[in-house]
Parts: C-alpha cells; sequence; structure tokens
C-alpha cells in the first residue's frame, strides 16, 4: 500500500490557483532537492483534470536535459481525476472518471510505491475530508494575493506539523500530516 503525498505552491494569503505569483521568487535549487525527496518514492501521480490539462502540454516535451524533473512526469502513470474527457493527450495517463473516493483508495492500496500530487487543489481538499492525503507539502511564498481560489475555502482542518524549512527565496515549506 501506498501513501499519497501532496505539495501545493500557495500565497500567504492561501491563494493557489494562479502559479504566475512564484516567478519572481525564482526557485531554490534546495525547493527542488526537497520535490526531489518527495517524487523520489512515487510509483504514480494523481492529478485533477485541470492541473492535468495544464501540465501535459508543459511537460510532455521536456527533457532531462530542460528539467531533472521531467522524466518523473512523463514517463511516471498518471491518474486523473475528472468528469470531463480529457483534451490534452500525454503518455501513461489512466483516467479515473468523476472523482470518487473509493477509487483513490483503492489505488492507494494497489499502488507499487506511493503516490504523489502536485497542484490539483480541489482534489487536494476532498482527499483532506475523507483521510486519504498522507501528508501535505506546502510551499508558502512570501506574498498576498486578496483574490483568487483558496487551498482551504471553508474547510476546518486541524493537522500535525510534521517537518518545516525556509529557503533562500523566501519561500517557506511546511510539511503537515493528520493530527494525530
Amino acid at each position: 500500500m501506498g501513501s499519497i503525498h501532496a505539495h501545493e505552491f500557495v500565497t500567504l494569503d492561501g491563494y493557489f490557483d494562479d502559479p504566475s505569483f512564484t516567478v519572481p521568487f525564482g526557485f531554490d535549487p534546495a525547493m527542488g532537492e526537497t520535490l526531489g525527496a518527495i517524487t523520489g518514492a512515487a510509483s504514480d501521480i494523481l492529478l485533477g483534470r485541470n492541473t492535468y490539462e495544464m501540465f501535459a502540454p508543459a511537460w510532455r516535451d521536456r527533457t532531462p536535459e530542460d528539467d531533472p524533473g521531467a522524466p518523473f512526469f512523463n514517463e511516471t502513470t498518471k491518474h486523473v481525476v475528472g468528469a470531463n474527457p480529457l483534451v490534452e493527450q500525454w503518455n501513461n495517463t489512466v483516467p479515473l472518471g468523476a472523482y470518487d473516493p473509493a477509487k483513490i483508495a483503492e489505488l492507494k492500496a494497489s499502488s507499487a510505491g506511493d503516490i504523489y500530487i502536485s497542484g490539483s487543489g480541489r482534489l487536494v481538499r476532498a482527499l483532506l475530508r475523507e483521510g486519504l492525503l498522507d501528508s501535505l507539502h506546502l510551499f508558502v511564498y512570501p506574498v498576498v494575493l486578496g483574490t483568487g481560489e483558496r487551498l482551504f475555502a471553508d474547510d476546518q482542518l486541524t493537522l500535525a506539523l510534521q517537518e518545516s524549512q525556509a529557503y533562500d527565496n523566501g519561500v517557506l515549506h511546511l510539511a503537515y500530516g493528520p493530527a494525530a
């Protein structure tokens, strides 16, 4: 049985839907090491349809020379949650249909390794509500947007801090798991 680990880039006020807010801060190499550790044990990727449609054209033609994460994203099986048919094509993609916690639990139970989620905020919220997410890695950027979609809309959650790290670009990595 695998564990499900998600990472999100968020603002100080909790917005996540448009990652362009990350650009002015660059990408600290230590962040890449952290993300590499999160993806290292993953045998599967789980994405919401919107994130998949954004990732497919951005990743499918990248090479290891372009980005060291390219082999992981291009070679790993991607399971996509969404009620609508997929528009973009990307190798190793398995559509799961509309969100069904039983399907996700079955995927988790049958996975040879861990399952990695990037973005897919609505999916992450649902998995947190269902108790299916094992860890949530927030990369908090020192910016306040004041508008957009919040990662934690009206949900009340209690989580336990597992680790934290500050990067030279001002971003904080906060890793949370289920509260005891």
